[in-house]
């Protein structure tokens, strides 16, 4: 067998070579890439019983990404995003061997050709005032875990940091003398600057006493640094007991993402410049931080009661009256 044949030394070039020297892809990026084909290899290896290692690049078919495809929708239940995320990595890696290698240009060619699936729109979720409030007030503060998870939300939203954002946050980054704020290293290995609440100071000053510089601000039970998922898991654990106080956040389905479109959102309703938000979110488009004004109820029920409804009264009888008046002129 051929070694150009062979499926592994092209994963390793692609992941090693294509991704970090060719394209300089953000690490976010190269993660996910990478991720997809963690969970790829493994099913088309047991589909075709083959070794990891003895699969032909023939071996990942249309067929069986199709397949793939349909495992990632219906049996570990991701959705439309993340299947056409994984998808796009796919026809990354078929493109990535094709150009290399002109005899797989064949199965390059039918690989990409399968296409993404439209996604439909949905409306963003969000926290009013009180709902932010009781999960903010959820975790227990006389304990040091609970001082740790109540520091952590009041950042995600005083930030609008995402959860690997929040995961990755050095002491260093952090500014809680004259001007406080905070650096973040968002997508795109883009960084920003946020402004700290004088409370957000408090709480962070108590976390990162006495440690180095170099510590991530935010460290687990044992004390290794949090990651994104037990970022996800603690948010998910307050979301449920703020629901038993608060029956409105019962329909709603709170993530670290949530409390970020809160922010926005917050932020939208205190008077702040869209421009702003969007350099504050860290947002690459103006159009991504607009869909904050287009969900917002209340500014919409301000625009609705800000309408002199007795003038569009009088604009309606007006127009109702006009066809009798029309029926009048033709009888005459």
């Amino acid at each position: 067998m051929r070694e150009r044949d062979l499926l592994g030394p092209w994963v390793r070039r692609f992941l090693l070579e294509h991704l970090v020297a060719d394209r300089n892809l953000s690490r976010n990026t190269q993660v996910s890439y990478r991720d997809t084909l963690t969970i790829l290899l493994p099913f088309v290896s047991k589909r075709s019983s083959l070794a990891v290692d003895q699969m032909k690049v023939g071996d990942i078919s249309p067929s069986v990404v199709r397949a793939f495809l349909e495992y990632v929708e219906h049996e570990r239940h991701c959705g439309l995003i993340t299947r056409n995320q994984r998808l796009a990595a796919i026809r990354c890696l078929a493109y990535f061997v094709g150009a290399h290698a002109p005899e797989h240009l064949a199965w390059c060619t039918e690989v990409r050709s399968i296409p993404f699936k439209k996604t439909v729109k949905r409306v963003i979720d969000y926290l009013d005032k009180p709902e932010m409030n009781a999960l903010l007030d959820a975790p227990v503060q006389s304990t040091k875990l609970g001082n740790r998870d109540h520091a952590m939300l009041l950042f995600m939203y005083n930030s609008g940091a995402r959860a690997d954002e929040v995961a990755g946050l050095c002491i260093r980054n952090l500014q809680i003398g004259t001007s406080p704020s905070v650096r973040i290293l968002g997508k795109g290995n883009k960084w920003r600057v946020c402004p700290l609440w004088p409370m957000t100071v408090e709480v962070l000053r108590a976390q990162i006493d006495g440690r180095a510089d170099s510590e991530r601000v935010f460290l687990g039970r044992t004390g290794e640094p949090i990651t994104r998922f037990g970022v996800h898991r603690l948010v998910t654990i307050y979301a449920a007991m703020a629901r038993q106080k608060v029956e409105a956040m019962r329909t709603k389905r709170v993530s670290p993402h949530t409390i970020r479109h809160t922010t926005a959102v917050h932020l939208l309703r205190s008077g702040v410049d869209i421009n702003t938000i969007r350099a504050w979110l860290g947002h690459v488009s103006l159009d991504t931080t607009n869909i904050y004004a287009e969900v917002d109820l209340e500014m919409k029920a301000k625009a609705l009661a800000s309408i002199d409804l007795s003038d569009l009264t009088t604009r309606v009888t007006k127009r109702s009256a006009l066809p009798s008046l029309m029926e009048f002129m033709r009888g005459l």
